[in-house]
């Protein structure tokens, strides 16, 4: 009997066709470049910033530019009331989502014997407090969607720490535990939930740090070169899609080798 091969070239180009997102942080770094891939493969996708209006602007132009509905929605994601109020202009405007990024992150770095309480709150209230904001207000999108996916956004600092990050470390290693327990949660409903642990990425974030320190940095990775976004976001894409559908609670680390 032969066999029959049923995906359309649609399917196969735009895999992520229906389905709505919502990308946290994504007018500018990793997020915008997620928030464009997913919209190259057919996603419309909501735009999170906090403050750079004009980027977010940018961003969904150029989504808008290749077919897809864009919208931009500024909140804090530190601010439960504006997350919420975010939540509402997207249900107005979109409906439900069907994929939720948590990528918006701070940097606030000092040596711990030198970090204030404020410097530890700011940074813990976004990276951490941010994602449990934006999870609990869709939460109910991701349980109902044919094939929900929360995705969260760590990092290599998570894993292995660094020097002068308590706080930015902290953060991000409390997405691995925080991601397990909701993959355990949403399993029932058939929807996932993973995470992504990028190492050193050439965003402005990593262009702010001084040479010397860079330098450090690149003798610890095998490959011998920083991310590119490029390098990241396929595998974001990846897990949006219905081909990730048996993989749940899992940290992915795109590192270039780094151990931890």
């Amino acid at each position: 009997m032969a066999l029959s091969i049923h995906a359309s070239e649609e399917e196969h180009s735009r895999p992520l066709r229906n389905k709505t997102c919502l990308v946290t942080g994504s007018s500018r770094g990793i997020g915008k470049e997620i928030a464009l891939e997913f919209a190259r493969y057919g996603a419309d996708v909501a735009v999170n910033y906090r403050s750079s209006a004009s980027a977010a602007n940018d961003v969904a132009k150029a989504i808008e530019a290749n077919g897809e509905t864009a919208l931009t929605v500024q909140a804090d994601v530190s601010d439960q009331q504006a997350v919420d109020r975010m939540a509402r202009t997207i249900h107005e405007e979109f409906g439900n989502i069907d994929v939720l990024v948590n990528n918006a992150g701070i940097t606030a770095d000092s040596t711990f014997a030198n970090m204030t309480r404020e410097e530890w709150d700011r940074v813990v209230d976004v990276n951490l407090g941010g994602t449990f904001n934006c999870t609990k207000a869709f939460l109910d999108d991701i349980e109902r969607a044919e094939n929900g996916r929360l995705i969260n956004v760590s990092s290599v600092v998570g894993q292995q720490g660094n020097y002068g990050q308590a706080n930015y470390a902290a953060s991000k290693s409390g997405l691995f535990g925080f991601t397990r327990t909701l993959a355990l949660e949403l399993a029932s409903s058939g929807s996932t939930a993973n995470c992504i642990a990028p190492g050193f990425t050439e965003t402005d974030m990593l262009r702010s740090v001084p040479d010397r320190v860079r330098e450090k940095i690149l003798e610890r990775i095998p490959l011998g070169r920083f991310a590119e976004p490029d390098d990241v976001v396929g595998m974001v894409r990846f897990l949006a899609g219905d081909e990730s559908s048996y993989m749940t609670g899992q940290v992915l680390g795109i590192n270039g080798g780094m151990e931890w």
